[in-house]
Formats: C-alpha cells, sequence, structure tokens
C-alpha cells in the first residue's frame, strides 16, 4: 500500500559490544523446558508462545504473531504461530536472528519410549534463549540498526523417512511465502539451533556456504579471534535441512545456520531422544555462541569491516 512509510537509514552511531550474560541466558532456556512439552497443538506449547510474545515485547520489541495451519507429514493439521520480533521497525538497514521454539512430538531416535515427546533442552530452546539475552542486551545497549528476531513454529514435526525434507520446517516455509512485510530487505540472517549443548562444535554448513559464504567466513574468523575457535570450527560440513533451507529457498536473503554436527556429519548422541535435558546444557557454550552473535550484530551496527 502506498501510505506506507519509506524506511529510514539508520543513523551513524559507534555503540560498544556489551557482555553476553550467560546466567540470564540459562534462565531463559530453563524457563521454556518449565512449560513442559511443547510440540504442535498442546497447551504447554501454547504457554511457551504466549510468555515469548510477552518477552520480546517486555524487552521493546514490536511483535507480529503469524499463525499459519499446516498438514503434518501424518495428516495431523497444526496449528502454528511464527513469531515476528521488530526492533527498530522504521529502519532500513536491518539483521534477521531465528531459531524454532517447538520441540519434537517423538523421541524416535531413543531405545526407549520412543513414542513420547521429548523435553527439547538444546533442540529448540537454546536457540531461542540465545536470541531472547541479544534481544535484552538490544534494550539496554540501543543500537541504531534494525534487528528482526523470528521464533519459527513447526520445525521439527518431520518425518524422519528418506525423500521427506518438505515434512520439517514447515513454519519457516510458511514464513518465506507470506513475508510479514512487502519488500522485505535484510542484509542476511543468522538461524541458531541446538547451540546449547556441551562440547558442542559449529561447522561451516553447506546451504550457508552457498547463501552466505563471505559473511559465514567472517562471522567464524570473528568467533576464532574470540578466542571461541573450538566451538566454531574451521571446517566444512554437509547441507542440512533446517529453518535457513526454506528462507534461502523461496527468498534472497542470504542465511546461516549455527548448528552442532559432529566431526563425523551426525547431530549430538542425545538428538531426538530423551537425553535433550538440562543436563546436557553447558552455560559455556550459550556463552561463545551468544558473544559471538552479539558481537556480529554491534559491529554491523557500527558499520566495521570484520
Amino acid at each position: 500500500d502506498n501510505d506506507k512509510p519509506d524506511k529510514i537509514p539508520q543513523e551513524d552511531l559507534q555503540v560498544a559490544i556489551p557482555q553476553f550474560n550467560a546466567d540470564s541466558c540459562y534462565a531463559f532456556l530453563e524457563q521454556q523446558v518449565k512449560f513442559g512439552y511443547r510440540y504442535m497443538n498442546t497447551v504447554e506449547h501454547e504457554n511457551c508462545k504466549s510468555w515469548l510474545i510477552e518477552s520480546l515485547q517486555s524487552l521493546g520489541f514490536e511483535v507480529l504473531p503469524q499463525a499459519f495451519t499446516a498438514t503434518a507429514y501424518n495428516g495431523l493439521t497444526l496449528e502454528g504461530t511464527n513469531i515476528i520480533g521488530r526492533y527498530n521497525p522504521r529502519v532500513k538497514e536491518r539483521i534477521l536472528l531465528c531459531a524454532h521454539y517447538d520441540t519434537r512430538h517423538i523421541a524416535d531416535k531413543d531405545s526407549t519410549a520412543t513414542d513420547r515427546p521429548i523435553e527439547g533442552a538444546d533442540d529448540g530452546a537454546s536457540g531461542v534463549a540465545v536470541i531472547l539475552e541479544v534481544a535484552r542486551q538490544l534494550q539496554n545497549n540501543p543500537i541504531p540498526m534494525g534487528v528482526d528476531v523470528i521464533f519459527f513454529d513447526a520445525e521439527d514435526y518431520g518425518s524422519d523417512q528418506a525423500g521427506d525434507d518438505y515434512s520439517w520446517g514447515l513454519g519457516s516455509q510458511y514464513w518465506s511465502k507470506n513475508i510479514h512485510e512487502e519488500d522485505y530487505e535484510a542484509k542476511y540472517g543468522i538461524l541458531l539451533d541446538m547451540v546449547g549443548a556441551r562440547g558442542a562444535t559449529f561447522p561451516k554448513e553447506g546451504f550457508s556456504r552457498q547463501s552466505a559464504g563471505e559473511e559465514v567466513d567472517k562471522i567464524w574468523r570473528l568467533a576464532q579471534a574470540m578466542r571461541f575457535g573450538k566451538y566454531f570450527v574451521n571446517r566444512h560440513a554437509g547441507f542440512y535441512t533446517d529453518d535457513h533451507r526454506f528462507i534461502v529457498e523461496n527468498t534472497s536473503i542470504p542465511m546461516i545456520d549455527v548448528i552442532n554436527v559432529k566431526a563425523n556429519g551426525a547431530f549430538g548422541n542425545y538428538h531426538h531422544t530423551h537425553a535433550d535435558n538440562l543436563d546436557i546444557i553447558d552455560k559455556q557454550t550459550l556463552q561463545a555462541v551468544g558473544q559471538v552473535v552479539l558481537a556480529t550484530v554491534y559491529k554491523e551496527s557500527n558499520k566495521e569491516r570484520f
């Protein structure tokens, strides 16, 4: 529509990079786990959704919930909501931070109770928690650049059968075809998935290298300069179907996936099992990821070359 105000260029203002607080981040993570099993179409999922919307609003973000319905691989109709938060919504220069907040409805990789849901402390809660702490730092240490946050829904209700890639990431598939704003632009996006486990390693993932190669190299160099090289490893990984893939396929936004993948290409042994609980979470991993993401956002806002 023509009465939409034009975006304004960000003002030139240098802001020092704040210290990421892993204790605060952990509290955001723990709160999600306390809601219970947050898989699709459950009251626990709805309670977590409401809390996430309220949390972003209380941190000064304008929040646009994007409701959608999707059909799962098993024929179930999923009632989903992508939670979109906007910081400095009128500013033209923007960066996108994403994670999924729903959890797996079955422990299909476990040896017991495979039909029971999982807690999703890492796979779900960790990425959301890091972004909430980044949002808290933005409120306390304002920058002139715009930041968009998306907590995607219905990422993890997929089928593990070969060839069923598009049964995953239903929320990001929906958003990438129904973007919340006409002519939406972001410099690039960072997706966080499974970023809280002890001993995590984040290699340079395939779709990320393909769509945002320069940014990947830049951020991993920054991480290594910040002495987080044991987490942000200089190793190439294969192509992983995650929310970023659908954004790459359906938009022109370069996307980076920070995802814990072992040297053999596998996810952690807790993945989609009942072991994905608070016991595997390590504040040092959260600190590494959070501080790197925070530094990236502030350096972009400061227009620094890095």
